[in-house]
């Protein structure tokens, strides 16, 4: 029979993490814990469900007592077995990130409780994972520091927020950044969080587009689809929906955004969007109309952050650079066998993990 339980952990940032809704010094993880006491030895397969304040619809003070209760529910139900697709239906879809460690941990005790979730070239240790080099707000020292320490590291992408210093400064920074390294051997990404005011973005896209932008992600808010519509029509600069596919999770009204807006790009962020199958049907849905799309971590420990460059693997995405380097940000985080080496992530099988308990 199938049991689940749960620990907590406070992951502490090395530097508080700033967007433009804030700056973060802390970060809570839920580890869901299934075990299959039928197997000798026993077998456990980790999850990892971690919101994410002023994004993720179930984050609040209330989380914990949600996954105790589910616990408690799971437990009471007895199921001697469960597929990926059953863990997902058990959870509501306005807890996405509680879906998303369920089906983890569904795929992890399935693989023995070796941490090995899919069977590709990245989990298997062979390839890595092209990784952009995230740029976090702050003053503009802090951001030239570690934009120097980024490309000093190899990365061939950067992806730097914008929004929180004035713009004039965040222009220069970005001049500063294309003085070092020209578009022909730097990807140059930016992330406004929502940042642009409608009537401003397109003077400030214009502007953008004199450093050979990749891509700008979510430069209004999300919810305005008329303005954003307009925005990937006309912006010289590649637009990339983000926190626009979080809490969307009707399919009929995700196939609507997609054919409204005709974004260049989707940013999927697991933790946010509902899971590994959520996930894939964005990915299925972008496809089919030619829209591109790049996987993200959403600021995961290592067994989320292991889960969603795993499922990043299942796919070709030859030297596109993924967002799955949050595993350094914290002082605490679990030890586990991922590294970044020359602006991609690997990943050993037959290294070390750090039990959650």
């Amino acid at each position: 029979m199938l049991t689940l339980s749960y620990q907590r952990r406070a992951l502490h940032f090395n530097f508080p993490a700033r967007t433009s809704r804030g700056a973060l010094t802390e970060h809570v993880a839920y580890y869901l814990a299934l075990h299959n006491e039928s197997h000798f030895p026993a077998s456990v397969g980790w999850g990892e469900a971690a919101p994410l304040a002023g994004l993720s619809p179930e984050y609040g003070p209330g989380f914990e007592a949600t996954v105790q209760a589910f616990c408690q529910r799971f437990n009471q139900a007895g199921y001697p077995t469960l597929t990926v697709a059953e863990a997902a239906a058990l959870v509501p879809a306005e807890l996405p990130s509680l879906r998303f460690a369920l089906e983890t941990a569904v795929l992890d005790l399935h693989s023995g409780g070796r941490y090995q979730l899919y069977c590709n070239a990245f989990s298997q240790g062979r390839a890595g994972l092209p990784i952009n080099g995230l740029v976090w707000m702050g003053d503009a020292a802090f951001m030239r520091a570690q934009i120097r320490q980024k490309l000093a590291a190899g990365y061939a992408c950067l992806k730097v927020k914008i929004g929180s210093l004035d713009w004039a400064t965040e222009l220069a920074l970005l001049g500063e950044i294309r003085a070092e390294a020209s578009p022909a051997h730097l990807v140059l990404r930016v992330d406004a969080n929502g940042a642009f005011a409608p009537a401003e973005a397109a003077a400030r896209l214009a502007q953008l587009a004199e450093f050979g932008i990749h891509s700008i992600e979510q430069p209004i808010r999300a919810g305005q689809w008329a303005a954003l519509a307009q925005l990937c029509r006309e912006s010289p600069v590649p637009v990339a929906l983000d926190e626009e596919l979080i809490g969307l999770t009707d399919p009929s009204q995700q196939e609507a955004l997609l054919d409204t807006v005709r974004p260049p790009f989707l940013v999927l962020k697991p933790t946010l969007l509902g899971g590994h199958a959520a996930t894939r049907r964005w990915i299925a849905l972008a496809e089919a109309r030619g829209i591109g799309w790049w996987i993200t971590s959403a600021l995961e420990s290592n067994i989320g952050l292991n889960a969603v460059a795993q499922l990043t693997g299942e796919y070709e995405v030859g030297g596109f650079a993924q967002g799955l380097g949050t595993g350094q940000l914290y002082d605490n985080n679990l030890a586990a066998p991922l590294s970044i080496r020359a602006g991609a992530l690997y990943y050993d099988p037959a290294g070390h993990w750090e039990q959650p308990a």
